[in-house]
């Protein structure tokens, strides 16, 4: 299988340096987190949509989300001008589904498990190009931009966390890091709740978790399962995975918080969780603070 390269992820930073953020490290006692929080749509994930819908230049598109990526694709499809259906599960935080539509997008609510096959048929029955959240060579270029950014801003980095649902973001940070500093450590983080990745990478292949299993943590957007091309970026550049628990997660957008006044939802909190753990590798480390678009009740629960 043809894997992403740091020459796929910096034509990927030329196309999106209009629309993405170039979000700051921002210190955090002797760590740094690099909020994707800051991103027009609270995620990092405009990276990869928009990635992909510049390199595929579609009539219309149509994707299943979690909610970060359904806004994504919407910002997207709204700058180039083309229609846009987002597929969600029941369950994504209103906060996220009236992002999605007021970009434009429809959005179609459906039963966790038919997520894909209702994005796959939507797609051949109005003729929409279907761009995944997570399993596409286009996205995971444009999240590696992440990654490329935290080494041209912190040449020594030692250690980079980054969370893990779909593993876009992973293999595409993995891939950059790993490309410019082969030295650092990329590890990725999960909930334990949803520790499909764990799995996968100690079992030697792709292990799914079912809709019910996964839909038990607070992390809306870590509960997908890896696909076989992001296993692949995973088994070859990760170099290692630990999971966190939902305690620590809460715990962890709390210290976000107070410590460095930066709002992470629970999927953008865990690789925080897990420095916070002390179950990672010491040295110079960056946490990824993949998003901060969270229901304004849970932060003030966590705070």
């Amino acid at each position: 299988m043809e894997l992403v390269t740091i020459d796929d992820v910096r034509a990927a930073a030329e196309r999106i340096k209009a629309v993405a953020v170039r979000t700051p490290l921002v210190r955090m006692g002797e760590a740094w987190v690099k909020p994707e929080s800051l991103q027009p749509v609270g995620a990092f994930k405009i990276r990869g949509a928009y990635n992909a819908v510049a390199s595929l230049r579609p009539d219309g598109v149509v994707t299943h989300s979690s909610g970060n990526h359904g806004q994504a694709l919407a910002y997207a499809a709204k700058e180039f001008g083309v229609p846009c259906v987002v597929v969600v599960p029941e369950g994504t935080p209103r906060v996220k589904t009236d992002a999605i539509r007021g970009w434009g997008a429809e959005v179609v609510v459906v039963p966790p498990e038919q997520r894909e096959s209702v994005a796959e048929k939507t797609a051949a029955e109005r003729g929409l190009t279907l761009v995944p959240p997570y399993d596409h060579p286009a996205i995971i270029a444009g999240q590696g931009t992440v990654g490329l950014e935290i080494v041209e801003d912190l040449p020594d980095v030692e250690v980079v966390l980054v969370p893990v649902g779909g593993g876009g973001l992973a293999s595409g940070v993995s891939t950059a890091v790993k490309a410019l500093r082969p030295d650092a450590r990329v590890i990725g983080v999960e909930p334990e709740l949803a520790g499909d990745a764990a799995q996968s990478l100690a079992a030697g292949r792709v292990v799914v978790w079912e809709p019910a299993r996964t839909f038990r943590t607070i992390a809306d957007g870590l509960r997908t399962c890896l696909s076989e091309l992001t296993y692949a970026h995973l088994n070859a550049r990760l170099d290692g995975i630990v999971t966190v628990t939902e305690d620590e997660i809460r715990a962890a957008m709390g210290h976000l918080a107070r410590r460095a006044r930066l709002v992470a939802e629970p999927s953008g909190a865990v690789a925080t969780a897990a420095l916070l753990s002390g179950r990672v590798p010491a040295g110079r480390t960056v946490t990824v603070l993949s998003g901060g678009n969270v229901d304004p009740d849970l932060l003030r629960q966590v705070i």
